[in-house]
């Protein structure tokens, strides 16, 4: 865990809100994560700044046990030029505690570190927290996820 100060950047991508209650969001977020992949939302976004990308969780209706948007796609240099069936929006400058997930995506690293981090004594903002997917990361290889938490 490390803490890091970031500015505020943009990102457009697809939405949905889910919840961790009774499961909800394990279901959800692998059929965002589908329906990412299988619409290649990738080539419908433009003026990327970069080949990773975000999942960004935000619009929490209190703490990590109540309602959340999800947001999966791209950091872009401007909020111009958003896909009608996509969001755009500014995640602020804010400071981050820095968490790693390590390993293959298979083995669950992304939700086994969430796990430790919602465990952690941390002061959580529940502003904007996201996690950063290197290109062309696959569910085979050997990765490592980025997961930035918004602390006050």
């Amino acid at each position: 865990m490390e803490k890091t100060q970031m500015t505020n950047f943009n990102i457009i991508g697809i939405k949905l809100r889910t919840t961790n209650a009774d499961m909800q969001a394990a279901k959800d977020i692998p059929a965002l994560w589908n329906k990412f992949m299988s619409e290649n939302i990738s080539d419908k976004i433009e003026n990327k700044l970069e080949d990773s990308i975000y999942a960004i969780y935000t619009n929490y209706e209190s703490d990590y046990t109540g309602a959340y948007d999800v947001i999966i796609g791209y950091k872009v240099d401007s909020l111009e030029n958003i896909p009608s069936d996509m969001i755009g929006i500014q995640i602020p400058e804010s400071s981050y505690e820095q968490f790693k997930a390590e390993g293959k995506l298979k083995d669950n690293i992304v939700y086994n570190k969430w796990m430790e981090i919602w465990n952690t004594k941390i002061d959580r903002r529940y502003e904007a927290d996201f996690e950063i997917y290197k290109a062309n990361t696959t569910e085979d290889a050997d990765t490592e996820v980025e997961i930035l938490i918004s602390v006050s």
